[in-house]
């Protein structure tokens, strides 16, 4: 994403002009995007004329620059499409103010962001979240590209993935029919061969839109490639591309040292997981974002397990934590999933945006935003979407007695509130 215009004020207001230059910034533009904010982009409406001397009507299609009010957001991660649906707020010669429109967000088309804040708190502004998502979006060294491609497979099926640093996407399905294996074997070898030619050769295509897997310098590393697969199919297909390789272009001769064949329990995708937890696989991305998302999942499970009692989840529980001041400096850790931050309810988005400034610039803690796109923020949903690592163990006992208390202190007001009311209980005989 590059950032053409930035005029966000001090106060918190104020708009951004961005390109989105590749698909992963589509998902950048959804995740900063919410609900009452302003959106001016190019639009195309389709425009009804009517002849006053027939009554005939023609319809054309008008190119014009809208600006809306954001109502509700729709994207599909696997083409990378955006549309956002509002009310149109700038009168033009064709539209009127509080009509609806839905703008296609494209590639390589500015679009210009409006955040403010409400006088009735309808707007949040640009808070210290969305400053984050906005640094993470505006990739100003070129360097954001995919970590690493898996294809995940088994006889006659393959899914081809890239893993980049904020989410994991199926670029493209491939499905055929192999024949049985039968004594002999020939069909069977044939429509393998016929299968793993086909793979490359969709493998190839989603490799030519990402060139960080093609370095076109000797000094600049090649992505990994991962093939999964139950069985010997991954292995078969680095064969292929063996065999293809010694007498291809150099280009596919340079993938060949970074490919890696690792097990898996099927060809489908959900698989995936599973391939990205092998030791070799968290070896071989040690270095990446979400290996080290992964780890720190992997660490704060670990702590469960073992009932250290220096690791809590859920809203309550974490909230509790940061009261007792165990999520500071000295190893404190809040880890919180982006979906939060999406929130439609402006309050729920406040909570969280301020308990992340209070662990980091109050308590001097660190914060892990997780991406809920990547396999180590689906976990932590799982887990209400929001956990911390502690500088020292709280006890569950505090929390609940804490619960108790607050429990008993509702039933002395409630029984307070009915004698004030002349409604005496009566014991049961």
């Amino acid at each position: 994403m590059r950032l053409i215009k930035n005029n966000i004020e001090h106060g918190g207001s104020g708009s951004v002009t961005l390109c989105p230059e590749e698909p992963e910034d589509m998902w950048h533009a959804y995740n900063l995007i919410r609900p009452n904010d302003l959106l001016r982009a190019s639009a195309i409406r389709r425009v009804i004329h009517t002849s006053q001397d027939s009554g005939s009507t023609t319809s054309t299609r008008v190119h014009m620059t809208l600006e809306i009010r954001v109502k509700s957001l729709d994207f599909d991660p696997q083409s990378n499409q955006l549309h956002v649906a509002g009310q149109i707020m700038n009168e033009t010669q064709h539209t009127r103010v509080g009509q609806h429109h839905t703008l296609d967000l494209e590639l390589h088309r500015n679009f210009t962001l409006v955040k403010e804040i409400g006088a009735e708190g309808e707007g949040v502004g640009w808070d210290s979240i969305a400053i984050e998502m906005l640094k993470d979006a505006v990739d100003e060294g070129g360097k954001r590209r995919a970590e690493a491609v898996a294809v995940v497979m088994q006889e006659g099926l393959a899914h081809i993935c890239f893993i980049g640093q904020f989410q994991t996407i199926l670029k493209q399905k491939v499905e055929m029919s192999i024949p049985r294996k039968r004594h002999g074997g020939g069909d069977h070898d044939k429509g393998m061969t016929k299968f793993y030619q086909v793979t490359l050769d969709t493998l190839l295509r989603q490799l030519e839109f990402n060139t960080s897997f093609t370095a076109s310098t000797s000094n600049e590393p090649v992505k990994p490639i991962l093939l999964a697969s139950p069985g010997f199919v991954a292995s078969g297909f680095q064969k292929h591309i063996q065999s293809v390789a010694s007498t291809s272009t150099p280009a596919l001769k340079r993938l060949l040292p970074s490919i890696v064949v690792v097990h898996s329990a099927s060809g489908y995708l959900h698989s995936l997981s599973e391939v990205l937890q092998s030791p070799a696989v968290k070896t071989l991305l040690a270095d990446t974002k979400y290996a080290r998302e992964t780890k720190l999942m992997d660490d704060f499970l670990e702590h469960l397990r073992k009932d250290t009692n220096k690791a809590t989840y859920g809203p309550r529980e974490v909230e509790f934590a940061v009261d007792q001041g165990a999520v500071g400096r000295g190893g404190g850790v809040l880890i919180i999933s982006n979906r939060l931050f999406r929130s439609q309810d402006v309050a729920e988005r406040k909570r969280w945006v301020a308990l992340v400034d209070r662990v980091r610039d109050v308590e001097g803690g660190e914060v892990r935003v997780l991406s809920s796109d990547h396999e180590s923020g689906k976990r932590l949903d799982g887990l209400g979407g929001v956990a911390a690592l502690l500088t020292f163990p709280i006890a569950e006992e505090e929390f609940d007695s804490e619960e108790e208390f607050d429990s008993e202190e509702e039933d002395e007001a409630a029984e307070g509130m009915n004698m004030a009311n002349g409604q005496a209980e009566v014991p049961a005989i």
